[in-house]
C-alpha cells in the first residue's frame, strides 16, 4: 500500500473497494466524493489507480477531499469462486481493502463488488469472532419496519441451531448499539406463529434461545415481518436471501403497475418511487454490516449508484463509531455462555 499523506485529525479511515459494483469505477469514486464532502470520512480508494484518478478529474471539489487511490490488482467478479479467486487474486481490490483494515489503515472496508468475495474476504482477512465460522449478512431490508433486522440473508445456507444462536446475539448487538432499540425482540421466521410450528432447525433452535436471556418472543410469519412485530429475525441464509430478493422484486413491480394505472404524473412518480424504496432498502442506502468478524465490513448492493455508496460509506463510520464489533462480540460470549445443552444433530 502506498504511504498516505497525513489527513486532519478526527476523521473515520473507510477502505473503499472502488472497483467493486455495476458501474464501478465512476459511481463508486462519485460516491467516495458525495461521503467525504459530508465530513468525519477519509476514504481509501483501492483500485486501478490511473482510472481513479481519471474519475477523480470529473470532480473539481475532489481535490481538496481526504480521498486516497490505493493500488490493487485485479477484481473479483460475480460467479467467480471466492476461495479460488483469494488464491489467485491476493491484490483484487475487496481484499486490499480488507487488509487496509486488518493493517489498522482503515477502520471499515466497504465494497458493491462480488458479495461472495466480500464475505470472503472479511471472514479470511479480518478473521471471525470466537466460535463463529463464517459472517453472516443482515440488515433492515424492509422500509416498513426499519428497525428489524433480518439475518442470514444469504450467507450461510446450511444453517445449524447454534448458528440462529449467534445470529440472535449478533442482530441483539445491532439493534441495540446501532439502532438505538433499547431491549429488542428476537423471533425466528417460520410458517406458523404458533410453538412447535417449523422444520427442525427452527424447533432446535427455539428450545437454545429459550436458555437465554435474549428477549425471544418465538415465531414469526413471512406476513408479519412489514409490521416490525420483531426487532431482529433469523432464518438461514437460504430462506433469508429468498425473502430479501422478493421484497425487492415487488417493490420493483409495485412501482411499474403504479405508474403504469395512473400514468406518468408527477404524484404517481412520486408514490412509485416511495414505494420502490421502502421495499428495496438495500439498494437505497448502499448495504449492511457483515455480522460475526472482527472488523466493519459493509456489504453493498452491485446496481447501487453514488448516493448509496456514499450512504454506505457513512454507516460504516456509524457502525464504527458506536463500538459495534466489541458490543457483539461481548453479547455473542454471555449469550453462548447461557446455552447449557445442544441438542444432537
Amino acid at each position: 500500500m502506498t504511504t498516505q499523506p497525513p489527513l486532519p485529525p478526527g476523521l473515520v479511515t473507510i477502505a473503499l473497494d472502488a472497483m467493486g459494483g455495476d458501474f464501478a469505477p465512476a459511481e463508486t469514486v462519485a460516491g467516495a466524493v458525495l461521503a467525504a464532502s459530508r465530513g468525519g470520512v477519509a476514504i481509501l480508494l483501492v483500485g486501478d489507480t490511473a482510472a481513479i484518478h481519471a474519475e477523480l478529474k470529473k470532480h473539481p471539489a475532489a481535490a481538496k477531499l481526504p480521498l486516497i487511490p490505493v493500488p490493487s490488482e485485479g477484481v473479483v467478479v460475480e460467479g467467480e469462486h471466492p476461495a479460488m479467486a483469494f488464491r489467485s487474486k491476493p491484490r483484487a481490490s475487496v481484499f486490499v481493502a480488507a487488509g487496509a483494515v486488518k493493517a489498522g489503515k482503515a477502520k471499515a472496508f466497504v465494497s458493491m463488488g462480488s458479495t461472495g468475495a466480500t464475505i470472503a474476504a472479511a471472514t479470511v482477512v479480518l478473521g471471525t469472532m470466537d466460535g463463529i465460522e463464517r459472517g453472516a449478512l443482515g440488515a433492515p431490508i424492509i422500509g416498513f419496519a426499519p428497525k428489524q433486522v433480518i439475518i442470514d440473508l444469504g450467507s450461510n445456507m446450511d444453517t445449524k441451531p447454534q448458528m440462529l444462536v449467534d445470529m440472535a446475539a449478533l442482530g441483539a448487538a445491532m439493534a441495540r448499539i446501532v439502532l438505538d432499540v433499547p431491549d429488542p425482540r428476537i423471533a425466528i421466521l417460520s410458517v406458523g406463529s404458533e410453538e412447535g410450528k417449523g422444520n427442525r432447525l427452527v424447533k432446535e433452535a427455539t428450545e437454545l434461545i429459550k436458555q437465554t436471556s435474549l428477549k425471544f418472543v418465538g415465531n414469526v410469519e413471512g406476513n408479519d415481518l412489514p409490521f416490525g412485530r420483531a426487532e431482529v429475525v433469523i432464518c438461514d441464509g437460504f430462506v433469508g436471501n429468498v425473502v430479501m430478493k422478493l421484497t425487492e422484486g415487488l417493490g420493483e413491480a409495485v412501482a411499474h403497475e403504479i405508474e403504469k394505472r395512473l400514468g406518468a404524473t408527477p404524484q404517481a412518480k412520486e408514490l412509485a418511487k416511495h414505494l420502490f424504496d421502502l421495499m428495496n432498502v438495500g439498494e437505497v442506502f448502499g448495504g449492511g454490516p457483515l455480522f460475526g468478524v472482527k472488523g466493519v465490513a459493509i456489504v453493498g448492493h452491485g446496481r447501487a449508484k453514488a448516493v448509496s455508496i456514499a450512504n454506505a460509506i457513512m454507516t460504516a463510520k456509524m457502525v464504527v463509531d458506536k463500538g459495534y464489533v466489541d458490543a457483539a462480540s461481548a453479547e455473542l460470549a454471555k449469550t453462548r455462555s447461557q446455552v447449557k445443552a445442544q441438542p444432537a444433530g
